[in-house]
C-alpha cells in the first residue's frame, strides 16, 4: 500500500480567532475517504486538548448573579466574556491568572495577568466597562482538557469563593470534508478526500490535522498487540449442567409445583421430554400453570420450551 501525501491547498486567518484550512489527502482507494474522513473528522472535534478559563473569583462576589459598583456588565455578563477568552498554551496543569484595574476605562484580555506558558489569541477581547474610578479586580483559574465542561453553579470546591463555569476547550470550531474521485482505466478507482479545518486560532488548521493522526495513530497502534486467545465455551456441557437443576429452581406457584411431582418430573432434564401440549396432559395441570413453567424456564436459565408434540427439546438462546 502506498503512502498518504498530504497537501495544504488553502490557509488563511481571517480573524484572530477564525483559522480556516484546506488539506488534500492521498491517494486512496474506493471507500477509504470516507472512513478517514469520518475519523478525522470526530478526532479534530471531540478528542483535541484546549485551555480555558474553569473558575473565577471576583473580589466582594458571592455569587454570579451579583453586580460590582461602578462596573456596566453585572457579574453573568462578566463570566460569559471570560468563559469565551481563547488561550495558545503548552501546559498540562491548571494556572491562576489575574486581573486589577482601576478605572474609568475598558477592560479587555490583554490587561490580564497569565501564567508562565499561556499566550492570547486575541489580547482584544471585550471583558468590562468601569464607568467611574472603582477597581475592578478578580482572579481566574484555568484548566487544559477535552470537550465540553459543564458543572454545577456554586463555590468552587477547590479554592473558596470561586465561582464554576462552564468550560469549552475545543479548539476546532468545524470541520468538512468530501471527496474527488480520479478516473483510472475508465473506472473511478482513486480517491482524494479533501478536508477543510475551521479553528479559534489556539492551533493552526495544520496542527489540529497533524495532532489529530497522531492519536489515530496511537489508539489503532495499539490494536496490533492484542492477544487473541479465547477460552472456547462447551455448550453441551453447559446445557447438561443446566439439565440436572431441580425443579425447585423454578420457583413455581404450589399448584404447577405438585402437578409437576405427581408427574415424576423432578428435574429440568425430565421436563425436557415434554412439549407444552403434554403438559397440558397432566392431572390437574392446565394452560395457567403451562404458561407459568414456560415463562420460568426463559427468565430464569433463557430457554425455550418447544411447542410441537413432535418435539421434546429446549430451544436456548
Amino acid at each position: 500500500m502506498s503512502l498518504l501525501q498530504i497537501e495544504c491547498l488553502e490557509s488563511r486567518i481571517d480573524k484572530p480567532r477564525d483559522h480556516y484550512g484546506q488539506f488534500a489527502i492521498s491517494p486512496l482507494r474506493s471507500s477509504q475517504a470516507i472512513t478517514i474522513g469520518n475519523a478525522l473528522r470526530r478526532t479534530l472535534l471531540s478528542d483535541l486538548e484546549g485551555t480555558a478559563i474553569a473558575a473565577v473569583k471576583l473580589a466582594g462576589v458571592n455569587h454570579e448573579f451579583s453586580t460590582i459598583s461602578g462596573v456596566r456588565e453585572d457579574v453573568l455578563e462578566i463570566l460569559l466574556n471570560l468563559k469565551s477568552i481563547i488561550f495558545r498554551t503548552q501546559i498540562q496543569n491548571s494556572g491562576l491568572g489575574r486581573v486589577r484595574v482601576q478605572g474609568p476605562g475598558i477592560v479587555t484580555a490583554g490587561l490580564l495577568e497569565l501564567p508562565p506558558g499561556v499566550e492570547l489569541v486575541d489580547p482584544r477581547q471585550y471583558i468590562a466597562t468601569i464607568c467611574n474610578n472603582s477597581i475592578f479586580e478578580l482572579e481566574f483559574r484555568l484548566e487544559t482538557n477535552t470537550g465540553y465542561k459543564i458543572v454545577n453553579r456554586g463555590v468552587d470546591e477547590k479554592s473558596l469563593d470561586f465561582i464554576q463555569i462552564d468550560s469549552k476547550f475545543m479548539p476546532v470550531k468545524k470541520v468538512n470534508f468530501f471527496m474527488d474521485e480520479t478516473q483510472s482505466n475508465n473506472l473511478f478507482e482513486k480517491e482524494t478526500l479533501l478536508l477543510e479545518v475551521w479553528t479559534n486560532g489556539s492551533l493552526t488548521p495544520q496542527e489540529a490535522v497533524s495532532q489529530s493522526a497522531s492519536l489515530l495513530t496511537k489508539l489503532f497502534n495499539s490494536l496490533k498487540n492484542l492477544d487473541f486467545k479465547c477460552e472456547t465455551e462447551d455448550i453441551s456441557t453447559n446445557e447438561h449442567n443446566t439439565a440436572q437443576i431441580p425443579i425447585e429452581e423454578l420457583q413455581l406457584s404450589v399448584r404447577a409445583y405438585n402437578c409437576l411431582k405427581r408427574a415424576q418430573i423432578n428435574s429440568i432434564s425430565d421436563l425436557l421430554n415434554y412439549s407444552n401440549e403434554e403438559l397440558l396432559e397432566i392431572k390437574n395441570f392446565g394452560q395457567k400453570s403451562a404458561d407459568e413453567v414456560i415463562d420460568a424456564l426463559y427468565k430464569r436459565f433463557g430457554i425455550r420450551l418447544v411447542y410441537e408434540k413432535s418435539e421434546n427439546l429446549l430451544n436456548s438462546q
